[in-house]
């Protein structure tokens, strides 16, 4: 979009001091409507895009501000500590102005595209993550292809997709790309269709994403298949241009049905909303409670009660005279809209707006103008922040406290909360809010159920990240008054595995002739600080073949080598293998596969038993079988040595052709000498010798 040229801040300057000197009559509907109050000191940068970081603090990222005299020697991001009341600012190294962000699960903001170039806007294929801990930005994996005014999406299992935006050509960009930390960008995917810049995207408890604007046509993106499907229509007929959208509170208690609703838009605007329900069978838009106001360049932020606050924006785009300055609370569980009293300054487009840790709302920029922006910035406090003594005269509400929280807490599991009231009725987790072109990328709020002890409560985290992205949210508490505590920030993230290893084998098929050997490498991979002994065995060998480990177990991570002895009886065929390693309770297996292929002609020679024990003046007898392999068909010539004087022997069948028996008969005289005697007994056919050894003892 092409603004004019201007150098100037602007302010809609006639309602300062209505702004900086609250009425008695604000003040005495401030349990009914809120509160507004203007920050004693300006932004120093324009306020384009914002997010709530985990220690309380909000990244502001103008980049070059929507001004092109700053293209190449200001651009510009800022941190706001709202306690401190402090901005500090520094440089980036390139323009992310018009980017898309997120929170990835570790706390990082992401910065996604940004702008390349200026009249025509060209969008960058770049991306950057900033660290809260040390605010340093760092650069990141780029896209295929470039994003001005893209969505990025956090999925539920943490990565990020992103959708739309201009390439570095100023085409629209048709393809989702998803982006893993510990692998960057898939390969894009193409959509079949065009989306608006700055999507309006939903993940939904189903793990589906949803399009609900700007155009008409609702659409449905699923990250496990890439495939898109059309959901609706929308009742307002034209597009709903800067117009907002949002996620209503879900609820266990409801399990977790999924409701959107989408405020104004337009050029003129519109006051209208439209809310979609995916319980029912066939989702459809249905109206909503009108607003006060039309508005387009809105914003709209979910409160820890679940009411939504609709603000900001006005009749015509970037036209200060007919700016929206009466706000609207939502209430989803009456489906009306109430007055949320009016701010003082036109916000309008690049204005921003997002919930604080304290339950207020934090309201700034706006920039119809090139050069020139909004510089002061509003609080609103909602009316659950306020009460009535016994007089009648409005006072601040008491508060619940959380005095402790945990810092992680795990999908499905429960935590323990200390609070100083005895009457929480409702524990929510909001995820922080990113803001910015009229739609808060990430803010999603999420009810949990919980029980109540003495000063604590047996809370039970969400069941999983497509309810509940992985990451750090909001956690308040609310009395039976509605009055939220200030938040504890906690991360989300699916509860740490217990030790564990894998295995594998390689390579994954030998092939050896039988009567030799082979070896296969058999790896321990350790996860989760895996420390255990593992140790080995192996199922599906063939007959005459054999195995053995060196080493015998791995503690912790290493290589066995597995060697595999076979005989030249050991039948041919392809024998799949199983190794099984144990450490414990734990029990992995992996695969392999053994090949036997035929050799030469041959033999095997074996013999039973093992031992006889006989008296002087006795004979003992031994089975010798001859087993021909690969068409042996050769006579065997049988002989034994290793037997003591005065002892007499003889084969029952001498030479044996191919596969058959001898019966070896041993007689000892009565004159022989006691004692054990190993015997060799060796067949030989040509150059073909093999030998089995027994044990004689005569006693």
């Amino acid at each position: 979009m092409t603004h004019a040229s201007g150098s100037r801040p602007f302010s809609v300057v006639v309602l300062i001091v209505a702004t900086l000197i609250l009425s008695g009559s604000a003040v005495s509907q401030a349990n009914l409507q809120g509160q507004w109050s203007t920050l004693p000191y300006p932004m120093p940068i324009n306020p384009v895009h914002a997010a709530l970081m985990k220690n309380g603090k909000v990244l502001i990222v103008s980049g070059s501000g929507n001004d092109p005299a700053n293209f190449t020697n200001f651009l510009k991001a800022g941190i706001w500590d709202p306690v401190a009341g402090t901005i500090t600012t520094q440089n980036v190294s390139w323009d992310m102005f018009c980017n898309g962000m997120v929170v990835l699960p570790d706390g990082r903001p992401f910065i996604n595209g940004g702008t390349l170039q200026y009249d025509p806007f060209h969008g960058e294929s770049r991306n950057a993550v900033f660290d809260p801990d040390t605010n340093t930005f760092t650069n990141v994996g780029s896209m295929a292809h470039g994003r001005w005014y893209p969505t990025p999406t956090v999925l539920g299992d943490g990565r990020v997709m992103t959708l739309s935006g201009l390439t570095e050509t100023g085409g629209t960009n048709t393809t989702v790309e998803i982006y893993k930390v510990e692998t960057g960008w898939s390969a894009p995917t193409p959509t079949g269709w065009t989306p608006p810049l700055y999507p309006r995207m939903h993940l939904l408890p189903s793990g589906k994403v949803f399009y609900s604007g700007s155009t008409a046509t609702s659409r449905m993106f699923d990250p496990s298949t890439g495939g898109w499907s059309t959901v609706g229509t929308t009742r307002y007929s034209g597009s709903r241009t800067y117009g907002t959208s949002v996620l209503l509170p879900l609820s266990p208690a409801n399990n977790y049905a999924a409701k959107v609703m989408i405020f104004g838009g337009g050029n003129p605007s519109t006051a209208t909303t439209e809310v979609i329900d995916f319980t029912a069978p066939t989702p459809a838009w249905n109206w909503g409670p009108n607003m006060s106001q039309p508005r387009i360049e809105m914003s709209g932020v979910i409160l820890p009660n679940g009411k939504v606050v609709a603000l900001g924006g006005s009749l015509n785009d970037e036209d200060t005279s007919t700016a929206s300055l009466n706000a609207d609370l939502f209430d989803p569980a009456t489906n009306t809209m109430s007055s949320a009293g009016a701010n003082a300054y036109a916000r309008l487009y690049h204005s921003v707006a997002l919930l604080l840790p304290d339950a207020t709302v934090w309201f700034a920029g706006g920039n119809p103008m090139r050069g020139a922006y909004e510089q002061t910035m509003e609080i609103y406090k909602p009316p659950y922040l306020f009460t009535t003594d016994g007089s009648g005269n409005v006072v601040p509400a008491i508060r619940p406290t959380i005095v402790s929280a945990p810092s992680t807490i795990s999908y499905g599991n429960t935590f323990t909360v200390q609070t100083d009231a005895p009457d929480i009725v409702h524990a929510v987790l909001i995820r922080p809010g990113s803001p910015t072109h009229a739609f808060d990328q990430e803010q999603r709020s999420v009810a949990m159920s919980f029980t109540t002890g003495a000063g604590s409560m047996t809370v039970t985290a969400p069941p999983s990240g497509n309810i509940a992205p992985p990451g750090y949210y909001m956690l308040f508490v609310l009395n039976s008054a509605g009055v939220p505590s200030i938040a504890s920030f906690v991360q989300l993230a699916e509860a740490p595995s217990a030790p564990d290893f894998s295995v594998g084998a390689t390579p994954s098929s030998q092939s050896v002739i039988a009567g030799s050997g082979t070896s296969y490498n058999f790896s321990v991979t350790p996860s989760n600080g895996f420390n255990g002994t593992v140790g080995f065995s192996v199922s599906g060998l063939p007959a005459g073949a054999s195995v053995s480990f060196n080493p015998t177990s791995v503690t912790a991570s290493g290589t066995s080598v597995m060697s595999v002895s076979t005989q030249a009886s050991t039948p041919t065929g392809t024998y799949p293998l199983t190794i099984t390693a144990t450490s414990g309770s734990l029990v992995h297996t992996a695969s392999a596969t053994l090949v036997i292929t035929g050799g030469p002609a041959n033999f095997a020679i074996l013999v039973s038993p093992s031992s006889q024990t006989i008296q002087r003046n006795s004979s003992a007898k031994y089975q010798v079988s001859i087993t021909a392999s690969n068409g042996f068909t050769g006579s065997v010539q049988l002989t034994v040595s290793g037997l003591p004087a005065r002892t007499n022997r003889s084969f029952s069948t001498n030479p044996v052709s191919g596969s058959g028996t001898s019966m070896l008969s041993i007689k000892a005289l009565p004159k022989a000498p006691t004692g054990t005697y190993n015997l060799t007994i060796t067949g030989t056919s040509g150059s073909l010798v093999h030998s089995v050894s027994t044990t004689l003892v005569i006693q």
